[in-house]
């Protein structure tokens, strides 16, 4: 392995790459952002074009966590089902959940196409099964999707109609959604963050937040947050918490409410413009239906990128490329001979319900996170529901504020070992 531990997309960035100054000093803003992933970067482009200051702080560089490593498939809907989703907001709520979701695809189109961010961008997505309670699942869903929810996107694909799409017999049906697609996620989140500073935000990498306070104004004054970093401050009336699983000491409050989990991808070598187009014809990203799933899609330089294992127990073991390249080669078996470049892992952050986690910690300190692998649409919708609430409308922000989620059990030592119980009942249901 060529570049084993190296993330594909820092090795393939093509044009020059924008790099942000470290603060230093002291700075006075309206809003602060923290964290410099898509959430971080959309919320400091919605919050500049509606005039405000904007300050965004990143504790490494722009896309650095799972922004920018992952494997970027832009998805309609949520990762907790819809009937869930119902059970906790009621069903007028999640269905104004569903279409924020389904505006955020649209969201997405329209941010790349206005800033012409070079993402390679790519409509096309398959849900696909691999056993008969699997395509029940799918034909129930995607008549759900049809008439409960009006999402005309979408449609069954046999077995047989499937070929054309996936060169590999492990598949027995799948759903095909055309508005969903794929992308390259670190030219994505980088040209999000160019696009709020041509707005007019300030963007500083290498600029760990430690902590803020809270300073009440006297009667009729403001009050206003303060927060620090290694080498300088920033004073803000609003804060804005973007950075999910990598905020942690900063606020133990929702530290609480999530969990990382470790998922891990490789990419091949180059195949060649005829075997990638003959793997996947048609260049849509698929993902299966099981609990620890595979996802996979072609890239623009016609290799195959690959995610197939999660690690709840946080580990990053030293087989997991093997291991990952053994569920590749379970669908596609004619990879046999071909070499791995990169396999690399991160962390993507989960509530114990699989429901994103949006609020306020206080008043003027606003967070979004528990994306739940729905990120890459969900994430940039998110900064466009912050910018609508930090300038006064804020009933879209709320319908997802209004989800209860509950701290996952075990308190900070017994939390990770019960999780890893749990999700065991869940690798069974799959192999069963």
């Amino acid at each position: 392995m060529s570049n084993s531990n190296a993330i594909y997309w820092l090795d393939v960035q093509q044009g020059p790459v924008t790099s942000y100054p470290a603060l230093a000093g002291t700075l006075d803003c309206d809003v602060c952002v923290v964290g410099g992933g898509i959430a971080g970067c959309s919320t400091a482009l919605h919050l500049a074009q509606r005039g405000y200051r904007v300050t965004l702080l990143e504790q490494q560089h722009i896309g650095f966590g799972a922004s920018g490593r992952s494997g970027a498939q832009a998805l309609f809907g949520l990762a907790v089902a819809q009937q869930k989703l119902e059970a906790l907001i009621g069903a007028g709520a999640a269905r104004q959940a569903f279409n924020i979701t389904v505006e955020g695809l649209a969201l997405l189109k329209s941010l790349i196409a206005t800033h012409d961010i070079d993402c390679d961008w790519t409509s096309g997505q398959l849900h696909v099964a691999m056993k008969p309670r699997q395509d029940r699942e799918l034909q129930d869903w995607a008549l759900q999707l049809q008439h409960r929810l009006q999402y005309p996107s979408v449609s069954m694909l046999s077995r047989d109609a499937l070929r054309d799409y996936i060169a590999s017999d492990r598949y027995t049906s799948a759903l095909l959604d055309t508005n969903s697609g794929h992308l390259d996620p670190l030219r994505y989140t980088r040209g999000l963050a160019r696009a709020a500073v041509m707005a007019g935000a300030h963007v500083f990498e290498h600029s760990r937040a430690r902590r803020y306070e809270t300073r009440v104004g006297t009667p009729g004054a403001a009050s206003s947050i303060r927060v620090e970093t290694q080498n300088g401050q920033v004073t803000c009336r609003q804060l804005v918490l973007c950075g999910n699983a990598l905020l942690g000491a900063f606020a133990p409050a929702l530290a609480t409410k999530i969990m990382a989990v470790g998922t891990y991808m490789l990419a091949t070598e180059p195949l060649g413009a005829e075997q990638a187009r003959a793997l996947l014809p048609q260049n849509s990203a698929v993902a299966d239906l099981n609990w620890v799933l595979d996802y996979f899609r072609r890239s623009a330089d016609h290799r195959l990128l690959f995610g197939g294992r999660v690690s709840y127990s946080g580990l990053d073991r030293e087989y997991s490329s093997r291991a990952t390249r053994k569920r590749m080669l379970a669908v596609f078996p004619q990879l046999a001979e071909r070499r791995i470049d990169y396999c690399w892992g991160g962390n993507i952050d989960i509530t114990l319900n699989r429901a994103p986690h949006f609020g306020r910690l206080e008043p003027d300190v606003f967070f979004m996170q528990g994306f739940c692998g729905h990120g890459i649409v969900l994430a940039g919708m998110a900064g466009k529901l912050i910018a609508e609430a930090i300038a006064g409308t804020n009933e879209r922000f709320d319908v997802f504020a209004r989800i209860p989620h509950r701290n996952f059990p075990g308190g900070d030592y017994l939390r990770r070992p019960a999780l890893v119980l749990g999700m065991l009942w869940y690798r069974l249901r799959d192999w069963l």
